[in-house]
């Protein structure tokens, strides 16, 4: 994910999507393996960047993907040790419809 986000323009919104896509990743890796620390800098970064309404131009259904993000750096002891549920990354299809990664 790194190289696509790289290889777009940083001052887009589309590169900051990216960028926040793979901070999520990253603090949901740290919840993982119990870094609260680094679940909780990194996650903090990545709702930040996925903020907003959908855009038109990114292909992923970012704002579920950020709610579900949220709920699950919600800081209880329970999700830094990996309890909580992970987002799911779904891809965005014609009138409203989601499509999952299965």
């Amino acid at each position: 994910m790194e190289t696509i986000w790289r290889s777009i323009i940083k001052e887009s919104g589309e590169a900051r999507v990216w960028q926040g896509l793979i901070q999520a990743a990253a603090a949901l890796l740290h919840r993982q393996r119990g870094n609260r620390h680094g679940m909780v800098k990194l996650g903090g970064a990545a709702l930040q960047k996925l903020d907003g309404p959908q855009r038109a131009d990114i292909e992923f259904d970012t704002v579920t993907f950020r709610a579900q993000l949220a709920r699950a750096l919600a800081g209880d002891e329970g999700a830094a040790r990996g309890a909580a549920e992970a987002p799911r990354l779904e891809f965005r299809v014609d009138h409203g419809e989601r499509k999952t990664d299965d």
